[in-house]
């Protein structure tokens, strides 16, 4: 049994500590993951807060067939897509990608050379907003399975897990962000 296993059973008896060290190292992961899936700071930690009260809430469903962590991941990105559901009958998507947050670090710019002249950061800023504004196009499992995937650098099978699609509906979403982002990308060749 391992120290995962023994504190999930202490959880699963009410030991709010044994849960909390199951978790702890986790929140940073779980926050990086629900923002690239909402692309919003509030939601993210919304979804973050969300997931970590309703794992505690059903730890007893936890069957052990998945790690914790994947389990934990899955009701993250569940808990981001239920957020978004919320905000789409508020709000348009399309809106919210045409207001950027000019003081927001660019993500493509970032990596950039380490000095980068004005042409190369008007181009990574531009590709930047291409890459935001096609992201908020696309559909929340594909944004999802592209996220954990190229982001997070999860295995299919990982992936299957969190988002409970089989291998094939995976590979699909996945083919079909790339494809969208190459799309939108190919005019600035």
């Amino acid at each position: 049994m391992t120290v995962d296993d023994e504190r999930v059973a202490r959880a699963r008896n009410g030991d709010r500590d044994a849960f909390r060290r199951l978790v702890e190292g986790e929140t940073r992961p779980l926050y990086a993951v629900a923002a690239r899936i909402t692309r919003d700071a509030a939601l993210a930690e919304d979804a973050v807060q969300e997931a970590l009260f309703n794992a505690w809430r059903h730890l007893r469903d936890f069957d052990g067939r998945a790690n914790f962590k994947t389990w934990l991941h899955r009701i993250t990105v569940n808990a981001a897509l239920e957020q978004l559901r919320r905000r789409s009958g508020r709000e348009q998507f399309l809106a919210d990608a045409a207001q950027t947050d000019d003081g927001a670090e660019d993500f493509l710019a970032a990596h950039a050379d380490d000095l980068p002249g004005p042409e190369q950061l008007a181009g990574g800023r531009e590709i930047g907003l291409k890459v935001q504004a096609q992201l908020d196009r696309m559909t929340h499992l594909e944004r999802s399975a592209f996220v954990l995937r190229h982001h997070e650098g999860q295995s299919l099978e990982e992936i299957c897990g969190v988002l409970a699609i089989n291998v094939s509906a995976c590979k699909q979403a996945i083919f079909r962000a790339v494809r969208k982002l190459r799309g939108a990308l190919e005019p600035l060749r």
